[in-house]
């Protein structure tokens, strides 16, 4: 039975063992966010948890329960950056030495990060499930513990302490929105309000890119994916977990998954309304609720912002794809006659229309292109897709073709 597994009392006695070592994070209600979307929304402000992620909770759980015996020998995990951060974390709390092996693919930051805290670094395989197995591989040689990073009942009873303070902080809650890759914060959750017999519905959110559990859940049995390609680095799993799949059961409402520029607006929006920064693996829950695909009679919502450890190379990146997506930022291509004025003509059409140039490419020599031509792209800062629209259409008016 999935109560076997973790249950009420299994959580509980994780959150008592925490101490200091584990922050109560905010809950948040958004005024901006609840106007967008409708309905009450509430942050469960994760980012802000010691490590910048709510897997510091499973990592100080599971080892606090290991044997003298078992922490003399160690631990080994593999993780993308927020559970190598939190095995770190815990293993100096506890006096332990910790091996991750991290993706060769794994954010500099993270990888710094894991290091500043004390563990040993490893870095193997393109990406999770080849560091897995990586690391699985030497748990058996030096005889060490092997810490998952979700399919582990100790680990997803420290994740479902996230739940415990939630309906401390808002009884009233609904609805619960969670961000799903590997499924330990799903499992903590859902057997957090199993236990505590609450009527709030759970709405599990996927990158597009990483989507197994909604195919898993419509054939009844894990469904493992090809392959991963998503922004959200730390939802890139192929698969749910065995055993949160055997814990959550019939208890998920809904299993969403957001596009790629419906996380990256998220985070642009968080970063933009409420100076809060948030990896993209963190806003999933948020770009369901701003994409209206929560059920309709939810109006006491949490979004659970699972982690704040985003790579300052990758938020430029997906800052632009966040603009992209809200339409505040518009390339597009023409060709104009190749003699003195145009590109002032252009120009000045652009400038009529109150938009300003972020951007310019300007070619004579590109294959395909007649010598009485040239090639101008452009990247316009934009007030939003209307805007686009009458930039579009004077441009037309203009003469210019618009690609």
């Amino acid at each position: 039975m999935p109560e076997q597994l973790v249950n009420l009392d299994s959580i509980r006695s994780a959150r008592a063992a925490f101490g200091d070592a584990v922050k109560l994070t905010p809950l948040d209600l958004s005024a901006t966010f609840s106007r967008l979307c409708g309905r009450q929304i509430h942050f469960k402000l994760e980012n802000l948890q010691k490590t910048g992620s709510f897997k510091v909770r499973g990592a100080l759980n599971k080892l606090r329960l290991l044997s003298p015996e078992a922490r003399r020998r160690g631990v080994i995990t593999a993780s993308a950056g927020n559970h190598a951060q939190g095995v770190a974390y815990a293993a100096r709390a506890a006096g332990v030495h910790a091996t991750v092996v991290m993706p060769e693919t794994a954010a500099f930051s993270k990888v710094n990060a894991t290091t500043d805290y004390g563990a040993e670094v490893l870095l193997h395989g393109s990406d999770y499930s080849e560091a897995f197995r990586r690391a699985t591989q030497l748990a058996k040689e030096r005889g060490s513990t092997f810490v998952h990073a979700f399919d582990d009942a100790d680990v997803i009873a420290g994740q479902g302490t996230v739940a415990l303070e939630i309906l401390e902080q808002l009884p009233e809650i609904d609805t619960l929105v969670v961000p799903v890759g590997g499924g330990g914060l799903l499992a903590g959750t859902v057997a957090a309000l199993r236990g505590m017999r609450s009527a709030a519905r759970v709405v599990a959110v996927q990158a597009a890119g990483a989507s197994s559990l909604a195919p898993s859940l419509r054939q009844k049995r894990r469904v493992e994916i090809d392959s991963v390609d998503t922004i959200a680095d730390g939802l890139a799993t192929r698969a749910i977990g065995e055993l949160p799949f055997r814990i959550i059961g019939d208890d998920v409402a809904q299993a969403l998954e957001v596009s790629d520029a419906e996380i990256a607006e998220a985070v642009l929006l968080l970063l933009e309304r409420t100076k809060t920064v948030v990896e993209a693996a963190g806003a999933v829950g948020l770009a369901a609720a701003l994409s209206n695909r929560l059920p309709a009679d939810s109006n006491n919502v949490v979004v659970v912002i699972s982690g704040g450890n985003i790579d300052m190379n990758l938020l430029d990146r997906i800052i632009n794809l966040g603009l992209i997506h809200e339409g505040r930022l518009f390339r597009f291509t023409t060709r104009l006659s190749d003699r003195p004025g145009e590109l002032q003509r252009l120009v000045t059409c652009i400038a009529t229309c109150r938009a300003n140039i972020h951007q310019i490419a300007h070619e004579r020599a590109q294959p395909g292109l007649p010598l009485t031509q040239a090639s101008v792209t452009l990247d316009l800062e934009t007030r939003g897709r209307t805007h686009i629209g009458d930039i579009k259409a004077a441009l037309a008016a203009a003469g210019f073709d618009v690609q």
